[in-house]
């Protein structure tokens, strides 16, 4: 299966069925119109001299636009590189990673263009910009290009091709685009569907960047292949996205945990009523807080369905099913989907039985490597396994428990501590909104474990967002008190945990909590 023929196919199975929604400009596409507008970006880009394997680089908001770029590029067997705009200060190097033959941006983004442009980065292949809102010094008119364009090119037939170049956020050094090919990442994308109960009545909502490789495996492929209605969301803030859920009558919000975090605190205000026609949550990004998923069973009666995945994949390690999960379940993933196997290693490359923690490792379809790195490549899928560079663990009934990075893991004291077991602890105090843990240098411990905690009633917060937990008041919330209560919930002693109980969180573009810039925070206070 290749990625575009999900478009085309619903295209001719229900040509007036509406396809896809961008809630800020309130603007709609049939399957029909969708078909239609990527077939004139596939003969646009074309037009260009883009062929197969040429690199097709987004850089925007989210938008139709931006779907019909993607979705155009695959068409004539490009690759689409898609790149966050809050990447602006560090476009250059995306652009020097992949070298794109052309650039597809919005107009405000036009600052970070023109200067890579003229500091002559991909000059050997940068041969055209065109921006998304009209001609610009440098750059080609999207609508006029598409309005000027006849003629359909020839169709990309190879599944086992490069579709898409995924970019890893960082965190264990600089970002890597991971190769996606068509087949791999639409067989897995199908059993998402099938996992999540996805039928063609569900409408899916997506508020978060669509560079994301998340949004592509989450809110776009997936409902394509059960032939939904998506909608995309570029500017999300908790009112008006809970009142666009009502509207669209969505029925899967794709989001991160600030993301559903919002629309839980915004049903409370509204007398605790969810988005009637909503039926899940659906999180990625990163770790879920276990209150969070209490809260969603217990107030709104809806499942919070984890997801475990990667840049590198094209999919999920494990996912939850759409049921509201038990106490013994909730801090639980998920089980690995029928495409994978899903395994346990040790540091010698041996497999774990269930309940011992160790890397988590895949067979069964991901990437096809890193773009230009070889030996990063060759690291990554040793011996034909994944390795994501995670901690976990999978009990008897195959659910899969995370611990955390590798990388992130903390000797004190010759012991090793698991920063998501520490946070998931404190996460459980009513007063506790959300919680990290980073290790620092220490001669004595050798790593000196430290709490940064971010309570209820901070104004700031990770992104401004609210509460997650009651609505009690955390008024006096001391270092002592929390240390006690995460010490009390593990079992063990915490004496040696330093904690700081913080107004703001540093947040990665993709919601995740930048633990580095917390590492030096507290390595140099």
């Amino acid at each position: 299966m290749l990625l575009h023929r999900l478009l085309f196919d619903a295209a001719e199975r229900h040509p007036d069925k509406l396809g896809f929604h961008w809630v800020d400009r309130d603007r709609s596409w049939t399957y029909a119109e969708a078909a239609a507008e990527v077939l004139r970006v596939a003969g646009a880009l074309s037009a260009l001299g883009v062929g197969p394997g040429d690199r097709v680089t987004v850089f925007a908001h989210n938008g139709l636009d931006y779907l019909a770029a993607m979705f155009g590029a695959w068409r004539i067997g490009a690759i689409s590189a898609l790149v966050n705009v809050q990447y602006a200060d560090t476009l250059d190097y995306y652009l020097g990673d992949h070298e794109p033959s052309v650039v597809i941006y919005t107009h405000d983004m036009f600052e970070p263009i023109d200067r890579a442009r003229r500091a002559g980065v991909a000059a050997g292949t940068w041969r055209h910009s065109l921006c998304l809102d009209g001609a610009q010094d440098g750059a080609l008119s999207w609508p006029e290009l598409l309005a000027a364009t006849s003629g359909t090119p020839p169709e990309a037939t190879d599944e086992s091709a490069v579709a898409h170049l995924s970019y890893t956020s960082g965190t264990s050094g600089r970002p890597k685009g991971a190769c996606l090919a068509h087949e791999a990442t639409a067989r897995a994308t199908n059993c998402i569907a099938e996992r999540l109960r996805l039928r063609p009545g569900d409408v899916s909502f997506g508020p978060t960047a669509l560079s994301s490789s998340y949004q592509l495996v989450a809110n776009l492929l997936p409902p394509l292949h059960r032939t939904c209605s998506i909608n995309v969301m570029g500017r999300w803030n908790p009112s008006a996205g809970f009142d666009a859920l009502v509207a669209r009558e969505a029925t899967v919000l794709v989001g991160n945990p600030i993301v559903l975090t919002d629309v839980l605190v915004e049903a409370r205000r509204r007398e605790g009523a969810a988005p009637p026609a909503l039926r899940m949550g659906l999180s990625g990004g990163g770790p879920v807080p276990p209150t969070l998923k209490r809260a969603w069973r217990d107030e709104l009666g809806l499942p919070l369905v984890e997801s475990y995945g990667q840049s590198e994949l094209g999919g999920f390690f494990a996912l939850g099913a759409p049921e509201l999960p038990t106490d013994e379940r909730l801090l639980a993933i998920g089980t690995a989907l029928p495409d994978k196997e899903l395994r346990i290693m040790d540091h010698e490359g041996d497999l774990l039985p269930p309940g011992e923690v160790g890397e988590m490792v895949l067979r069964g379809g991901f990437m096809a490597g890193y773009w230009g790195r070889p030996e990063r490549t060759a690291e990554a899928l040793a011996g034909g396994w994944l390795h994501s560079g995670d901690l976990g663990y999978l009990d008897r009934d195959g659910y899969l428990f995370l611990r955390g990075r590798v990388s992130e893991r903390i000797i004190v004291a010759g012991e090793a501590w698991f920063p998501r077991d520490v946070e998931e602890a404190l996460a459980t105090h009513p007063g506790v909104k959300m919680a990290a843990l980073v290790g620092v240098a220490d001669d004595e411990l050798g790593q000196r474990p430290m709490a940064f905690v971010l309570p209820m009633a901070a104004a700031g917060g990770a992104g401004g967002r609210s509460e997650v937990g009651s609505s009690e008041s955390d008024a006096g919330l001391t270092a002592d008190e929390l240390r006690r209560w995460a010490a009390e919930a593990l079992g063990r002693s915490l004496e040696v945990m330093e904690v700081a109980v913080v107004d703001s969180l540093p947040m990665t573009p993709t919601g995740k909590i930048a633990k580095a810039e917390l590492a030096a925070a507290a390595a140099h206070p």
